[in-house]
């Protein structure tokens, strides 16, 4: 059970390597606070984190799935504070249904905090949230230069 315990941390954390790479972009700066896109891009990056973190964190499922949701209504959120870019707006939607689906896993997931869980479901539902972050930033970043 340990084992299982290490192997899920392992998987979290290559996760969330993998979310900061690909949504913290390679520029930075005092200048980015001002870019409408750098704060879509902070919020989604931090939306990713906190779902896969409670989804790792594991605890009471209704619990879990809850602070999913919580998440879902951030992405809602920022949709429509975006303004209109149909591109930015299809990405984090397709966010927004992945962790949706994240929240129904949840709901799945063991409330004994002994029992083992399946590291390859919690890996994928992870994955699946950090390609739709990085999917948002590249729509962001590809559609307000200029």
């Amino acid at each position: 059970m340990q084992r299982m315990k290490t192997s899920v941390a392992l998987v979290f954390a290559g996760a969330l390597l993998l979310t900061g790479c690909a949504t913290g972009g390679t520029g930075g700066g005092g200048e980015a606070t001002a870019d409408p896109c750098e704060t879509v891009r902070s919020e989604v990056r931090d939306i990713s984190n906190g779902a896969q973190n409670a989804l790792a964190a594991g605890g009471d499922p209704s619990d879990v799935q809850s602070a999913v949701e919580g998440y879902r209504e951030r992405v809602d959120a920022i949709d429509k504070s975006a303004g209109d870019d149909a591109g930015l707006s299809d990405a984090l939607e397709a966010l927004g249904e992945k962790i949706d689906e994240a929240a129904e896993y949840a709901a799945t997931l063991p409330s004994d905090p002994d029992a083992e869980v399946d590291a390859d479901a919690l890996a994928a539902q992870q994955e699946a949230i950090s390609a739709a972050a990085a999917e948002v930033t590249a729509s962001c970043s590809g559609d307000t230069e200029g």
